[in-house]
């Protein structure tokens, strides 16, 4: 038993078919209990195929259930392993398995990519130029060329917010903080005199006294108008904090642990604050290494309070609300997974979507000049036409003075003044646009990724580089189209580009692995068979190795055998050395010629070659072709020998005229790799292979070089055969059609055989017919009108009819 098991498994492990017989033999669980479970019939092992490696799983549990070694096993599982389908299943598991790992982590490169990606979006399409109630009064070059440097003096503030409530300006918001007293105020330069001065005169002190107060002008100005300072949230901790001007209304969890934190702020003067109607914080946030404004948080907190963005409490001053509404994770209908953040804010009736962390994600126009006062011409009283451009809007003071340092990059490529970005959050907010990234955007782009990994594992081992990369551009343009369309139709955030970055990282390893496996499976199939196909053959065998059938099966071929007539003799005359340079000499050009016609060597044996055609690749009108091979490889002998290329001559050797015989018979036969587990040959076995072989020694007899069976002559129709009739080959008990092949098509539509043939079938009726007279004038016919080469047929022929005429008459004999 032990013995039948391990030839089992070395029949399997070298693709035998043995396999079955052996597992045959072995008795399965069923049979050793003395029955076989319903429905389960005996089982066949096919044996793998290249590449492909077809394992049945019964073979598997009657294995461990007779015994086989554990090797056996671990050897199938290692065929299993090496299947293509399935290696690039496991890198695609694994690429997706770091995918998402990698996304959980969310690394810089990865955020970075996203960006970049909305980005390009925006400056394909940037948000359309609203006409809307938002004004930018800017500080600019030639306004500091005309009043001087920064900062100026309050009372030219006051005097901008004076001249823009009488223009009917609906808020006034400063993108700036004053954090300390104006050094210019004469009321605090009059102070610090005083202080100084005990001596002055009474008039003195007076007029010093009387001097106007520039930040009580500022603050004055701020009451009569709707009005909003800033403040800066910052990193260092403080204990000082800006008024807080409106409620904050929470449904929901507590957002706090989500929001932007500060743990100090830098805040305007105390009366400043008091005398504004509302505060809010100018931060931009946090600065990535780009340097690009994507997201503005709306929100800050110490942990404890909530403070509004310059933007929003703009918005909220000029709308008259007194309360911000903040909708976070938890609230009704909303999902929090266990997470905490912002969802949305509510401003009046204005509602604004948001991040987890409360930014709004920009969404921008081209910056439009058309935007910005100069802050100069409202200064010098040139009010002409600005009442149009003021009355009744959002107005926004800041700086774009280059000194300032208060410049920006958008997305768009530009770069704009600071408060412009606030004006353009109050643009989006009033025309209700915005670019959102819902919370399910991370699991749809993981979900895309997965599905392009899938479809990619699926088709990668059963196509080519070329067709998988266009399937994969075709999926990678589809996943763009439909971020795209998101984008433009919806505002909505999608990225395509990690499930495409992960699905090129699967294409570059698979194809790397199917090219990998590719040459291993040509250099498996290039050792195999270099030796029996010739090199066009070859190169299709190694493009299409699944073709190749390691274990045996059943094929249409033809078959064909040359062996050296005379050749005892020959040896009989050479030394070995030089014998086997003779046949080195001989067997050279045929082999080159039987491989050129796409015909298989199966081995050499002594003086004979064995050859066979549609094996391992299919070939088609193999019979033909074996035909013309045949009829090549006659002639490429009778050169040889005319040219004296074995030297005989040369050498004044007494052997004869070098001459083959050639069988060739078409039929069914086995074909494929046989021998011993340690030892074994890619060849041919069957009847067909039977009957080429006696073929080959009949002609000997017959008097012709090539002859061919029945079959091999009806599938090669056209060529010029000669019918020799029903021979009863050794081992056969009937007879079989045999033809002496003499030409090609072209010798079989020529004049002379269409005479030769006639001839012939009247040779072959008479015979047929046992009409001794007109078989004898027929042979002096076909004797006297043949070509030369064709003359020793016919002298065979009546060298036969002579013999069976003694046979049957011996009393002529004596």
């Amino acid at each position: 038993m032990r013995n039948v098991k391990i030839d089992a498994f070395a029949a399997y492990q070298f693709g035998d078919r043995r396999l079955d017989n052996a597992m045959s033999s072995v008795p399965s669980t069923a049979s050793r209990t003395g029955s076989r479970p319903a429905g389960r019939e005996p089982h066949q092992v096919s044996a793998p195929r290249i590449g492909y490696p077809e394992i049945d799983s019964d073979f598997l549990a009657d294995a461990v259930a007779s015994g086989l070694p554990i090797a056996c096993i671990g050897r199938v599982m290692r065929r299993v392993l090496q299947s293509k389908p399935i290696q690039v299943a496991l890198i695609g598991a694994s690429v997706l398995f770091a995918a998402v790992l990698l996304r959980s982590h969310d690394p810089e490169f990865l955020q970075r990519a996203r960006d970049l990606t909305f980005d390009n979006y925006q400056r394909l399409r940037p948000r359309a130029p609203p006409r809307l109630p938002v004004r930018i009064v800017d500080i600019d070059d030639a306004s500091v060329r005309l009043y001087g440097q920064w900062p100026w003096p309050r009372t030219e503030l006051a005097e901008i917010v004076d001249r823009l409530a009488q223009l009917g300006a609906a808020t006034v918001a400063f993108d700036m903080v004053f954090s300390e007293a104006d050094r210019s105020n004469p009321a605090e330069i009059a102070k610090r005199i005083l202080q100084d001065r005990d001596n002055l005169d009474e008039g003195l002190r007076d007029a010093l006294a009387a001097l106007p107060d520039s930040d009580a002008a500022l603050v004055r100005s701020l009451a009569q108008v709707p009005s909003i300072v800033g403040f800066f949230g910052t990193t260092t901790a403080n204990s000082v904090r800006p008024r807080q001007t409106a409620g904050i209304a929470i449904t929901g969890d507590d957002p706090n642990l989500a929001l932007l934190r500060m743990n100090g702020s830098i805040v305007s003067l105390p009366r400043l604050q008091e005398a504004a109607s509302g505060i809010g914080s100018i931060s931009l946030g946090r600065n990535r290494q780009d340097d690009v404004i994507r997201r503005v948080p709306l929100l800050i907190t110490d942990g404890t309070a909530v403070y509004p963005a310059l933007s929003i409490e703009a918005l909220r001053v000029a709308t008259g609300a007194s309360t911000f509404i903040l909708r976070s994770l938890g609230a009704s209908g909303e999902i929090s997974g266990g997470k905490t953040g912002l969802v949305s804010i509510k401003v009046g009736d204005l509602v604004v979507p948001t991040t987890t962390a409360g930014e709004i994600q920009m969404y921008y126009k081209r910056d439009d000049p058309a935007d910005y006062i100069s802050a100069s011409r409202l200064l010098s009283g040139d009010a002409a036409g600005l009442a149009a451009l003021i009355e009744g809007h959002v107005v926004l003071i800041g700086t774009s003075a280059v000194g300032l340092s208060d410049l920006r990059l958008t997305t768009l490529g530009q770069t704009v003044p600071g408060v412009s970005l606030h004006g353009q959050i109050i643009e989006q907010i009033l025309s209700q646009t915005f670019l959102q990234r819902p919370d399910w955007a991370d699991g749809a782009e993981l979900m895309m990724t997965v599905v392009v990994c899938l479809l990619l594992a699926a088709i990668l081992p059963f196509s080519g580089a070329l067709v998988s990369a266009v399937f994969g551009a075709v999926c990678a343009a589809f996943l763009a189209v439909l971020s795209w369309i998101a984008f433009y139709r919806y505002g909505i955030l999608i990225d395509p580009v990690f499930a495409m970055l992960t699905g090129g990282v699967l294409y570059i390893l698979a194809i790397t692995l199917v090219f990998a496996t590719a040459e291993r499976e040509r250099r498996f199939v290039r050792d195999a068979f270099q030796h029996y196909l010739a090199p066009s053959l070859l190169k299709k065998l190694e493009a299409a190795p699944e073709q190749l059938n390691l274990g045996g099966e059943i094929r249409n071929l033809t078959v064909l055998f040359i062996d050296i007539r005379g050749f005892t003799g020959i040896s009989e005359k050479l030394p070995p050395s030089d014998l086997v340079s003779f046949l080195n000499q001989l067997f050279s050009p045929l082999t080159e010629i039987v491989q050129r016609h796409e015909g298989a060597i199966d081995k050499y044996i002594g003086d004979s070659i064995m050859a066979f055609w549609n094996a391992p690749l299919q070939v088609d009108d193999h019979a033909r072709k074996a035909c013309h091979a045949a009829l090549r490889v006659a002639e490429a002998v009778d050169r040889l020998d005319r040219d004296d290329a074995f030297g005989f001559r040369r050498r004044s050797l007494d052997i004869p005229k070098v001459r083959i015989g050639i069988g060739l018979s078409t039929g069914d036969a086995c074909v494929g790799n046989m021998g011993s587990a340690e030892r074994f040959n890619y060849s041919v076995v069957g009847d067909t292979v039977n009957i080429a072989a006696r073929i080959e020694t009949e002609a000997k007899v017959v008097g012709w070089p090539i002859l061919v069976s029945e079959t091999t002559a009806l599938a090669a129709a056209g060529m010029a055969f000669l019918s020799v009739g029903a021979l009863v080959l050794k081992g056969k008990s009937h007879g079989i059609g045999i033809h002496a092949l003499v030409g090609d098509e072209r010798y079989a539509d020529s004049p002379e055989f269409a005479m030769i043939k006639e001839n012939h079938e009247h040779l072959v009726a008479a015979l047929a017919q046992r009409r001794h007279h007109d078989v004898a004038v027929a042979l002096e016919r076909c004797i006297a009108q043949a070509p030369d080469h064709l003359v020793p047929l016919y002298r065979a022929y009546r060298r036969s009819v002579i013999s069976a005429e003694n046979r049957h008459h011996p009393h002529q004999e004596k």
